[in-house]
């Protein structure tokens, strides 16, 4: 093994394992460290395996409302959760595998461990077999990620779990538990009441989703309503107390409390900066253990850089892969762009799904802009009929012109079928700072369920030929 490197990159999740690609196929002679399997959290225990679990929650969706269809399917349909579990293991071990394969294919020097950041970009690796490496690079990125937060009262183990532990799961528990009503616990809770769990999301804000554009947070919560899953929202999670059975009470609230048989503790995640080690150098970890960086991913150390969750930005994968790109470009002299970090992508794959790109319509309106809003239901929508979909909507924020007409294009918000495959249209008018006359001479296919958003832009100027 080489101990000089142009590029070491401490941590394989997406924001490590894409610079250190994107610097190889850069020519760079890169370096990376993993002490765990290539892919990070999102690959391993997060984004690939949530959604593969969602997608055999629509399955059963499907096979549930066959009828409808003119399909017969022979009676209910049951769940087999030992073979989604080996069916979501095959898929994160063959994109793993694929990921070692670039690495191999473009020369990057994977070291199996942990590594530390001392003086000098000297990078020290404990590696998985008890050996120690020493590694130098010109450039040093940081890129170890972040874990769940826990609750006190809450410790791993039994019927209580995180993320990291759900997803290891082998069968549906009957009742179960979601503490913590963002993005990731509306998934856990969506995945579990489609496939036949009784659901109770326990939230301190006052309404789930916290943050979300009102309309859109009301479609996902009237159809959770529908789902039965049980919302307790502006409530305080109190303890629990574990029954003979392998279950617990939760207790929460005023005196309430739910018996279940798994909780789920999804309150977010913390930076992982706890093996870095970064003595003798000028990194900074602020007390919320963010490892602090300019709009470049610099740290205060020359030549290191810090990208994705390690970093408090938007704990994105996508939005690792552009700090990732950043950060190459950057240490390469090529003068790039910063990452706007208000008009970046967002998804949430809980059903009805969510995506969305710039602010929401109170959201504008508190930052000072006057505003048009148009929005339109999927309800009417061809392509969401004929696939018997027709929960959501589109809504599109525009700036208010002087003369009262709708300008800019400042955010675009869905919640309904596939929309996290229909934003890039939306996502792209943001970031271009696209006028609503400039969107509504694009044609959408027709029937698609991206007609809607093209709908929606047209509404805008004044005329529209539906709705």
């Amino acid at each position: 093994m080489s101990d000089q490197f142009d590029v070491i990159v401490i941590g394989g999740g997406p924001g490590g394992y894409s610079a250190a690609l994107y610097g190889a196929s850069a020519g760079l002679n890169v370096a990376l460290v993993e002490m765990d399997a290539l892919g990070g959290t999102c690959l391993n225990r997060g984004c690939i395996p949530a959604k593969a679990f969602l997608e055999t929650a629509a399955v059963k969706r499907h096979v549930d409302h066959a009828a409808e269809f003119g399909i017969n399917s022979g009676g209910p349909a049951t769940v087999d959760f030992a073979r989604t579990q080996a069916r979501k293991q095959g898929i994160v071990d063959g994109l793993v595998g694929g990921i070692a394969a670039m690495c191999k294919g473009r020369n990057v020097e994977v070291f199996n461990g942990t590594g530390s950041l001392g003086p000098g970009r000297t990078v020290g690796v404990a590696m998985n077999d008890g050996s120690k490496a020493i590694i130098t690079g010109t450039n040093v990125i940081l890129a170890t990620g972040s874990v769940p937060r826990t609750i006190p009262g809450f410790d791993r183990g039994g019927p209580i779990m995180t993320s990291d532990e759900v997803l290891d799961l082998d069968y549906v528990p009957s009742r179960v538990a979601v503490i913590g009503g963002g993005a990731i616990g509306c998934e856990f809770a969506s995945t579990f009441a489609d496939l036949g769990a009784e659901v109770t999301i326990l939230e301190g804000a006052p309404k789930i989703l916290p943050g979300l554009d009102k309309d859109v947070a009301k479609v996902v919560e009237r159809s959770f309503k529908k789902k039965k899953i049980a919302l307790k929202t502006g409530i305080m999670v109190n303890g629990h107390e574990p029954n003979d059975s392998g279950g617990t009470k939760v207790n929460f609230g005023d005196g309430e409390s739910v018996e279940v048989d798994a909780v789920v503790v999804s309150v977010g995640r913390r930076p992982l900066a706890d093996h870095l080690g970064l003595e003798g150098t000028a990194v900074v970890v602020d007390e919320r253990g963010f490892v602090q960086v300019n709009e470049f991913c610099e740290t205060g150390e020359p030549g290191v850089y810090a990208v994705g969750d390690l970093i408090n930005t938007p704990q994105l994968a996508h939005v690792g892969y552009a700090e990732a790109i950043l950060t190459i470009k950057h240490l390469l002299g090529e003068s790039p762009m910063p990452v706007m970090y208000d008009k970046v992508p967002w998804a949430i794959y809980c059903h009805p799904e969510v995506a969305w790109a710039g602010p929401g319509e109170q959201q504008a309106k508190d930052a000072g802009h006057d505003v048009v809003v148009g929005k339109h239901p999927f309800k009417f929508n061809s392509r969401a009929q004929i696939v018997g979909e027709t929960e959501g909507l589109v809504k599109v924020i525009a700036k208010k012109n002087a003369d009262g007409t709708a300008g800019q294009i400042l955010g675009v918000h869905m919640v309904g079928p596939w929309v996290t495959e229909q934003l890039s249209g939306g996502y792209l008018a943001v970031n271009w700072e696209a006028t609503v006359d400039d969107v509504a001479e694009f044609l959408q296919p027709h029937p698609s369920l991206s007609e809607l958003f093209g709908e929606t832009v047209l509404s805008l100027t004044g005329r529209n030929f539906n709705g």
